[in-house]
């Protein structure tokens, strides 16, 4: 489709799961359908709550950058719209999600049920605690910036996990990926980035800029 060969091929993103997943997932229906004529733009929309949902090739990218395998459990952080993470259930084999917003996380959890997505769970919750529960997670990613990496997160990766999260300040971000190695992060740094606040007891305590 025209977003896959326009945007996401040109700029980097050559995994052909992850080409595949984002070929396949309907994006519009993840949005109001007021916005339906935009949805496969490459640019971030709102979602309603003060939240957006990304542009699919930041959605792409962080994905790739996971190199999620079919028996992977993903822990995704700031569930959004459900876009990215019915993304992540075309590769992985259980995707377990966290929204603190509790209208979103419905509404997520209905459209993700509509397609037909079964191997996720959702949770409304402060998601810089992570999801003990289910931990340890093979990949997670936080689609939020934070100040800093929550502790809880990296304590939640198995060690050899992969990490993605943008950290920064409130207006921006550098999009880090991380890989657990001996208890410890071994970060690299992919790209500049904006994303919404990650609002909770190990990030940005207020949603006030």
């Amino acid at each position: 489709m025209k977003m896959v060969e326009g945007q996401l091929i040109p700029r980097g993103i050559t995994d052909p799961r992850v080409l595949r997943a984002m070929g396949k997932v309907p994006r519009h229906r993840f949005l109001e359908e007021a916005l339906w004529d935009r949805a496969y733009d490459d640019t971030a929309l709102p979602i309603g709550e003060k939240q957006t949902i990304s542009q699919p090739y930041i959605v792409a990218l962080m994905t790739q950058a996971l190199a999620i395998r079919e028996t992977d459990r993903v822990l995704e952080v700031g569930t959004g719209s459900g876009y990215q993470t019915a993304i992540l259930a075309e590769l992985a084999s259980r995707v377990y999600s966290i929204e603190r917003v509790k209208l979103l996380a419905l509404r997520a959890r209905a459209t993700l049920d509509r397609l037909g997505y079964v191997n996720v769970a959702i949770r409304n919750f402060d998601g810089t605690y992570g999801w003990s529960d289910e931990a340890p997670f093979d990949a997670i990613v936080v689609a939020a910036g934070s100040p800093s990496i929550p502790s809880p997160l990296v304590e939640q990766l198995r060690e050899g996990g992969r990490l993605i999260i943008p950290v920064g300040d409130r207006s921006t971000q550098v999009l880090q990926l991380g890989v657990k190695e001996q208890g410890q992060l071994v970060l690299s740094c992919l790209t500049d980035c904006t994303f919404v606040p990650f609002i909770g007891a190990f990030a940005w305590t207020t949603d006030a800029c």
